[in-house]
């Protein structure tokens, strides 16, 4: 099917760099929020990378004046009636989730595609919040931050996701440039179900005294090779939806190694959730 409208829910990180590549490749583009304000602010995030690029000579001032064209904020979920594409990005919450897709079911039009942007949540436990005629239709689309830059999307397929959907999700991956890879419906999927044990065994070693943080995240750096350490990622990906990834994982698995270390717990009380507030496992800006 051919993809020319997409509604995207949720304007924070990742929603408003999902709606970005979007209106980048062509797409009319609707970014919803239920402040309106959010949505609009979302627009101006967008807005402020499509400038930087254009200082950087990477877009003409011309190409992201059509894309900001292509970019609509709205508080009206109702809008979702004329998508081709329905985006999720909302919080990492079952809840939320499942509230937001029941409401977009009544809705979007009988052949949308539904795309749940989760980083752990299971497709088929989110597809159940919709009518048993659109579950074919409803997919795991797993961008990875910051959107525009980050080339990966993992597709994850629900036990009655079909292959036309498949392919439709496949063909759009290959229009925004990236590179998918194809993950079961498992907790986590493949790329947290890697990453997550190891942030959090870094936050143990953190948590005993064994380094400093500093320390910890060079030892990565320099001895794995790694771009980002440890600490430094769990505070760019945001101390809170680490920590709701790992209870994912560790009600899925039952396992010691997925469960969040006692300092995760204890900075996202706290409201230290990482580069977005200040403060996590590091001070920001550093």
């Amino acid at each position: 099917m051919s993809i020319e409208r997409v509604f995207v829910a949720g304007a924070g990180l990742m929603g408003h760099g999902i709606a970005q590549v979007h209106a980048a490749v062509g797409k009319e583009v609707t970014v919803y929020e239920p402040d309106l304000a959010r949505a609009e602010a979302g627009i101006a995030r967008i807005a402020g990378n499509l400038e930087r690029a254009v200082a950087k000579g990477k877009l003409s001032a011309e190409e992201r004046e059509s894309i900001l064209a292509r970019l609509t904020g709205t508080a009206d979920l109702g809008q979702a009636a004329e998508a081709d594409l329905v985006v999720e990005a909302v919080f990492e919450d079952v809840d939320v989730k499942t509230r937001l897709w029941a409401a977009l079911d009544g809705i979007a039009p009988t052949g949308a595609i539904f795309a749940s942007n989760t980083s752990s949540i299971a497709i088929d436990r989110l597809a159940a919040s919709v009518s048993e005629a659109r579950q074919g239709r409803f997919v795991g689309m797993h961008f990875f931050s910051p959107v525009p830059v980050m080339p990966l999307i993992e597709l994850i397929r629900g036990a009655t996701t079909t292959d036309d959907t498949e392919a439709a999700i496949r063909g759009l991956a290959t229009e925004l440039g990236k590179q998918v890879i194809v993950s079961a419906d498992r907790p986590g999927f493949i790329v947290n179900r890697i990453l997550m044990p190891f942030l959090a065994e870094a936050m143990r070693a953190y948590e005993e005294g064994l380094g400093t943080a500093e320390d910890i995240d060079t030892g990565a750096k320099v001895g794995l090779n790694h771009p980002m350490g440890p600490l430094e990622l769990a505070d760019f990906i945001g101390l809170d939806v680490c920590l709701g990834i790992m209870r994912v994982l560790e009600e899925g698995f039952g396992q010691p190694q997925f469960a969040p270390p006692a300092v995760l717990v204890d900075l996202v009380e706290a409201g230290h959730l990482g580069q977005k507030t200040g403060k996590g496992f590091h001070t920001y800006p550093r």
